[in-house]
């Protein structure tokens, strides 16, 4: 589907999201991986400086996990990106549902210092100081607020709108940039109008890792909808335009769950693998 290449960066947020929150956006024939009414979620935000399809910017939302044994994939409830040729490409060619959003950033506050976590009180933050990857070790670091608004959507109420406050070293601090790492992120998608079949894909990344302090995310005025009902709602016996009108809802009650670890990639290099189709 594409190689990608360059100083593309992003941040990886997992969150604990309750199983009828995940359950209302993942299709039926999936099996969630959860546990004590849990599953992993949460967000992937990334800025691309160079794709096939160009630059540009991409906040992904994640319901959960779903079984794929031997292990697990991720399944997008939603992905807002600000470029149209990677909004068409994800709905036709990738089968997620993507949607036309802008993204403000703004630096919002003056550089910190947080003091280092030291080795002789806690050896645990020393190990990880060293491979740049613990949050105590920064000496310098600014915060930025983005703002993603979803643009184009006729309905005002059903509009995903959301504020993130990110915390992490600036470009000029001592902190490592933490070890390089090879990963593979499987992931399915389809089941949506302009891609009905079940597909199932997976990005090959090699990129540098550390650990960050979870992005803090403030929704806008818009208010939040009950939730009591979603444990009757699920998308695969719903109609596709009843479903896009309670996606946005459903996907900021994800992004609103408890955060757990935040990881920043960076120097991202990877190649995102051949569509197999699972099922029609």
């Amino acid at each position: 589907m594409g190689n990608h290449h360059g100083n593309s960066k992003a941040v990886y947020q997992f969150h604990l999201v309750k199983t009828e929150i995940a359950r209302a956006l993942i299709p039926k024939e999936f099996t969630l991986v959860e546990a004590f009414g849990y599953t992993l979620g949460g967000f992937f935000l990334a800025k691309y400086d160079d794709s096939p399809i160009g630059a540009f910017d991409e906040l992904v939302v994640i319901a959960g996990l779903v079984w794929n044994p031997p292990t697990s994939c991720a399944w997008a409830a939603m992905v807002l990106v600000n470029s149209l040729d990677a909004w068409s490409h994800g709905r036709k060619h990738v089968g997620l549902p993507s949607r036309v959003a802008s993204f403000s950033e703004l630096g919002c506050c003056p550089e910190q210092t947080a003091l280092p976590i030291k080795g002789k009180d806690n050896p645990r933050g020393s190990f990880l100081s060293k491979l740049g990857m613990s949050p105590g070790s920064l000496s310098r670091r600014t915060q930025t607020q983005t703002q993603v608004t979803e643009v184009g959507n006729s309905s005002a109420a059903d509009i995903f709108s959301i504020n993130m406050i990110s915390s992490a070293p600036d470009d000029h601090s001592r902190t490592r940039m933490g070890p390089l790492v090879k990963m593979s992120l499987p992931s399915f998608s389809g089941r949506t109008e302009d891609n009905p079949s079940l597909l199932k894909y997976s990005c090959q990344m090699q990129c540098r890792v550390r650990i960050v302090e979870p992005v803090d995310i403030r929704p806008s005025s818009t208010q939040l909808p009950p939730t009591p009902h979603l444990r009757n709602l699920r998308p695969a016996d719903t109609a596709y335009e009843e479903l896009e009108g309670t996606r946005s809802h459903l996907s900021l009650l994800v992004m609103l769950s408890k955060p757990v670890l935040a990881l920043e990639f960076r120097n991202m290099e990877f190649d995102v693998e051949a569509l197999l189709v699972v099922a029609p």
